[in-house]
């Protein structure tokens, strides 16, 4: 197999990287409102960790001579954004479901970036311009997020979902 054409190699970065725009900023927002909550330090660490993995995807379309479609980020950064108008059973305030859909949202995220990375990293094999190692590190700190969030999603769909009084539900799920 020869190096993937540029143009669909760019056409593929650059869908990334307008995902990762929108995650990135999904991210923030999540660690932001959550920041005093026991989830706080590990939606901290994953939105850094995510908006360094979206540099990293930056950085090697600039290595590989792809060029950012500023549009693209745009939409990106816009699905980010629309992401907070999602209907909640609430009018005013966040609801847990909020919560367990912004955990869900940045889980298939980060599904989406670990297939990115580890498509690179088969495309290495034949295209020298790609660095296996680092590829194989972005693609192992990928799947340490999504057991993080995993994580973080259980708990909020047992809080959210297990009988037990309305208050206790409520302060378990919402920041």
């Amino acid at each position: 197999m020869s190096e993937p054409r540029p143009h669909m190699l760019g056409i593929y970065l650059n869908d990334h990287l307008a995902g990762a725009t929108g995650g990135a900023e999904l991210a923030r927002r999540t660690a932001r409102e959550y920041r005093r909550s026991p989830f706080g330090p590990d939606l901290e660490d994953i939105a850094v960790q995510i908006m360094e993995d979206r540099e990293a995807l930056r950085a090697m379309m600039t290595e590989l001579g792809v060029p950012v479609r500023r549009y693209k980020i745009a939409g990106g950064w816009l699905s980010g954004k629309a992401g907070r108008l999602k209907p909640n059973g609430r009018v005013v305030r966040r609801s847990g479901l909020s919560t367990l859909v912004e955990l869900e949202a940045l889980r298939i995220g980060v599904e989406g970036k670990a297939m990115l990375w580890h498509t690179l990293l088969d495309a290495a094999d034949h295209d020298t311009r790609l660095e296996p190692d680092r590829l194989t590190e972005l693609l192992g700190r990928a799947r340490r997020q999504r057991t993080v969030l995993e994580s973080l999603h259980d708990t909020v769909a047992a809080a959210l979902f297990a009988p037990g009084r309305q208050e206790e539900r409520e302060s378990a799920v919402n920041p």
